[in-house]
């Protein structure tokens, strides 16, 4: 009746038979009305379970929800014990209970139980590993069945299997499944292991000459020098020391002895006391071996000598200016700029005291002193010896002065020549005005003014001697402009500016134009009106340039104390870079027939270099540093400010800030 009631959700109701509240016996004679059941009797071996709780071989955790556990043998609920104990009554209880260390929860009922002192007894057999049954003996005398003596009698007299005399067909399928993958390279052969040798050699690091040893890293520890007779417990006489040895030994520093201690004589060894230094010795070996250092300074021993280039002799690449032979004085200012004319004859110089001044080489005797008004920014004589003709630049106009020295014919014969200009029908827009010179400007030698809205700092004449260019100071816009005297005619050759242009030069011999600016310096051919090349220099700041008279070489120098040495044929990138000069470079130059190139610095010092191109183009130029010319004073933080080589002879002269023009022969 109380199995019924309402409880749908009770797993015990779910469980059939197995889960029967009813006993066995009521079970069974309800089958079977009227016949008794025999009790139960245990067979041998049985171990008898508690059968309190009938709900048979479930998970006790079905019923965590419920207040019970399962049922009894008459179908009454087993309810859970209460547990109102909270963790001060489980301690109170531990403290107090002396029956607490042995009970435990039983999980059928959930009710506690102490442990029988046979279950402890069986527990801690357990957990010492001995066997639970305390009769059985693990140490029974065995009986030798099958015992070492051979008998008549075989003890199974069962015949073979068939299969142990017939080979397998399994085994002869899986070699040859064994024996495919081998084929097929699908199976690799085991490596043959190396037979590495158990020993090494302890002493390896030590050895030079063996791989440890050759490591350039590696670094041997320090060795303890060996004991000599002084350290010796019964030394010769001659290694004891005499009183006056002693005294001095104690007076001496430590690290200026000869011996870090005093040698002793004793009878015997078993009169040697302990070693006094011993843990000081200890130590310092300690420090020895943890100081060495861990890096090893490969010395080179390399002779000097070889480290300098073999260049030749300075005396062997004679002609070259060594001695400075005269001084042109006039200027009184700092002498900007100068010029020498195509027959080496006559000298012109710009100053900043606002005149031009023509020397006669040879004498160093001012024949001309024309006054323009301001500072002269740059002088050009004409390169062709049947013109006579100097470009000065002055402020924002380019001066075409006729100096009226030297051939009579050759001074009329370029007048002539200026002269014979005739204005075409329309006129032309150009971005300059020329201007023909009055009577009083013509008197000064001046025949053409050209001008130009902006102030010019370079002008420079075509190998031909009718174009001439001018580089202007307006940044971000016009800066070039080229010109042709014969016809009067001016144009701008670039669409847009390539920089801050520093100088400008005619290649000598192909139509080439150059243009140098902060950084770089571009080649551009005048025929196709092309960019051709881009040198990059290297230098911060370009100041000046020349160009070699075969073509094919150029030379910079720098505001930052670089002379960069560019072959054209060779790379953009520059060939040699000098550095020999102290400040910055303000000029440098080629000589036309010599193998001579020359660089003026603000130190006041100008070199002479030999620069010898050769025309094998698999041999690169020959670079040597001949000398250094001093005799400017340096003004005003300036020192050589312009140099110029004689068209014909080894010379060389030069613009100071000092106001003076030196020629070195």
């Amino acid at each position: 009746g109380n199995h019924s009631q309402g409880h749908g959700d009770d797993p015990g109701q779910r469980l059939g038979a197995q889960g029967c509240p009813k006993s066995r016996e009521s079970h069974i004679s309800g089958v079977f009305p009227g016949i008794p059941c025999p009790p139960l009797t245990p067979f041998p071996g049985f171990v008898p379970q508690d059968i309190r709780n009938t709900v048979g071989n479930i998970p006790m955790e079905w019923y965590q929800e419920f207040p019970h556990v399962g049922y009894d043998l008459d179908g009454r609920r087993i309810y859970k014990p209460l547990r109102s104990k909270d963790e001060l009554d489980l301690f109170l209880e531990k403290m107090e209970n002396p029956e607490y260390w042995r009970t435990v929860q039983e999980r059928l009922t959930g009710a506690e139980v102490p442990l029988s002192d046979e279950q402890l007894e069986l527990i801690q057999r357990l957990q010492r590993g001995q066997f639970g049954d305390v009769n059985f003996d693990p140490y029974e005398p065995a009986v030798d069945f099958f015992s070492h003596e051979v008998r008549i009698h075989p003890v199974t007299n069962r015949p073979a299997d068939k299969r142990s005399f017939i080979p397998s067909l399994v085994e002869k399928e899986k070699v040859s499944k064994l024996v495919h993958a081998i084929k097929m390279g699908w199976i690799q052969p085991r490596k043959p292991k190396e037979n590495i040798p158990t020993f090494y050699d302890l002493w390896a690091r030590e050895d030079p000459d063996s791989i440890l040893g050759r490591h350039k890293m590696h670094v041997p520890a320090p060795k303890i020098p060996l004991p000599g007779h002084a350290e010796s417990y019964n030394p010769p006489p001659e290694f004891l020391l005499s009183p006056e040895e002693k005294l001095a030994w104690e007076q001496q520093e430590p690290a200026e002895r000869r011996l870090n201690f005093i040698p002793q004589k004793f009878r015997s060894l078993r009169a040697v006391p302990a070693y006094s230094r011993f843990i000081h010795e200890r130590f310092e070996r300690c420090l020895d071996l943890y100081l060495c250092p861990r890096q090893r300074k490969m010395r080179v021993n390399v002779d000097p000598e070889d480290l300098i280039p073999k260049l030749p002799r300075p005396r062997d690449l004679q002609p070259f200016p060594t001695t400075q032979a005269l001084i042109y004085c006039g200027h009184s200012s700092l002498v900007r700029t100068l010029s020498v004319s195509p027959t080496g004859q006559w000298l012109v110089s710009g100053s900043d005291d606002g005149t031009l001044r023509f020397w006669e080489v040879s004498s160093a005797r001012c024949l001309r002193t024309l006054p323009v008004g301001s500072v002269v920014k740059s002088v050009a004589w004409n390169p062709n010896p049947s013109i006579s003709l100097v470009a000065v630049a002055v402020d924002e106009q380019v001066l075409l002065v006729n100096p009226g020295l030297g051939d009579r014919l050759l001074v009329a014969a370029t007048d002539q020549l200026l002269d014979s200009w005739e204005a075409p029908e329309e006129e032309r827009i150009q971005p300059v005005r020329w201007i023909p010179a009055g009577p009083e400007e013509r008197g000064k030698g001046i025949r053409l003014l050209v001008q130009h809205g902006k102030p010019v700092t370079q002008v420079t004449w075509h190998a031909k001697g009718d174009y001439w260019a001018s580089v202007l100071r307006n940044p971000g816009s016009r800066q070039v402009l080229i010109h042709q005297s014969s016809r009067r005619w001016s144009q701008d050759p670039f669409r847009k500016s390539p920089g801050m242009i520093q100088c400008v030069r005619f290649h000598p011999l192909r139509p080439y134009f150059l243009v140098a600016s902060q950084r770089s310096v571009r080649v551009y051919n005048l025929l196709r009106q092309e960019l051709t090349k881009k040198l990059q220099s290297n230098c911060q700041w370009i100041s000046s340039m020349a160009v070699h008279p075969g073509g094919d070489n150029v030379i910079c120098g720098s505001y930052d104390s670089k002379l960069a040495w560019f072959d054209l044929d060779l790379s953009t990138r520059p060939y040699r870079v000098l550095r020999h000069h102290r400040r910055a470079l303000r000029s440098v130059a080629f000589h036309r027939r010599y193998p001579l190139f020359a660089s003026g610095s603000d130190d006041g010092t100008v070199i002479v270099c030999h620069g010898m191109v050769y025309n094998d183009l698999l041999q690169n130029a020959l670079l040597v540093p001949l000398k250094v010319l001093k005799g400017h004073a340096p003004t005003l933080d300036l020192g050589v400010l312009d140099v110029a080589f004689h068209p014909q002879q080894p010379w060389l002269f030069s613009a100071g800030a000092d106001g003076t023009v030196r020629l070195y022969t």
